[in-house]
């Protein structure tokens, strides 16, 4: 407990010293300011000036803001005009690096190059966008032009299809959406489907329109597989069904079962 108290009291005093040494920091750089300002009128009006800023002042009579380093130094080697390149001070005639007497412990940025290099950064960005566009339309290919469907230009197309439906010549008129009772011939079928497989033909009829009671019984046995109650596959042109070997050990019964069929529970 004492230990901890001892932690907690040295974070404290850790914490004060730091805000104290900030405050030195601060009064500091301000007593630097004054004194590399001291000697230095303002150069347009003979005004008394402040700093803003690393190397980086401002008259408190006419208020205009300029640079210190390049308005008063001079380069000790040749006394050219120091002038600034990116973050660092150069003389203009000489190229001899010049040290600034108006940093405090800051870095100094040109910002005419930095506002340059933005904006040839951001030209560079939209040329490059706008060659990759320019190609990316280049490579599209033409439109896709498809001329009518015509089932007779593939032999034996039609003839599959119809043997889905084979021998019921009726066309398929419209019926009422409430004359399929999904739950009525899942019943059904599960009624006539066991242990043994049955081909979806061998399945008695419900209606008396034979091609609509043949895609009901096809609609429900797709229901029952997707339940995991019957098993499908196909035999040349016929499709299987027969019970699901889970279903038949009384397993894995999707919904609930409320009467003896077990398919209440999938619909509705």
């Amino acid at each position: 407990m004492a230990a901890a108290s001892s932690r907690s009291a040295l974070v404290a005093l850790a914490f004060r010293l730091a805000e104290r040494v900030s405050q030195f920091v601060a009064r500091t750089r301000l007593f630097f300011y004054e004194v590399a300002l001291s000697k230095y009128p303002c150069p347009h009006c003979g005004g008394s000036l402040e700093m803003v800023g690393e190397s980086r002042c401002r008259c408190r009579a006419c208020r205009r803001d300029f640079d210190p380093t390049t308005a008063f130094q001079r380069c000790s080697a040749c006394g050219g005009q120091p002038r600034l390149r990116v973050r660092r001070y150069e003389c203009s005639k000489c190229g001899a690096e010049v040290v600034s007497a108006f940093v405090f412990d800051g870095l100094v940025f040109d910002a005419d190059y930095f506002r340059r290099r933005m904006a040839d950064h951001r030209r560079r960005k939209r040329e490059r966008r706008e060659r990759v566009r320019t190609l990316l339309a280049g490579s599209r290919s033409a439109a896709l032009l498809s001329d009518p469907l015509d089932l007779a230009a593939a032999p034996g197309l039609a003839e599959a299809l119809n043997s889905l439906t084979a021998g019921c010549k009726a066309p398929l008129g419209w019926q009422p959406r409430s004359s399929f009772d999904l739950a009525r011939y899942q019943r059904h079928i599960q009624a006539h489907v066991g242990a043994n497989a049955l081909s979806l033909d061998e399945i008695p009829r419900l209606g008396e329109d034979a091609r609509l009671d043949r895609i009901w019984r096809f609609i429900a046995i797709i229901y029952l597989a997707h339940a995991g109650l019957v098993q499908l596959w196909q035999e040349g042109q016929s499709v299987m069904v027969i019970q699901h070997e889970a279903d038949r050990e009384g397993r894995n019964v999707f919904g609930d079962i409320e009467s003896s069929d077990g398919v209440e529970g999938l619909v509705g």
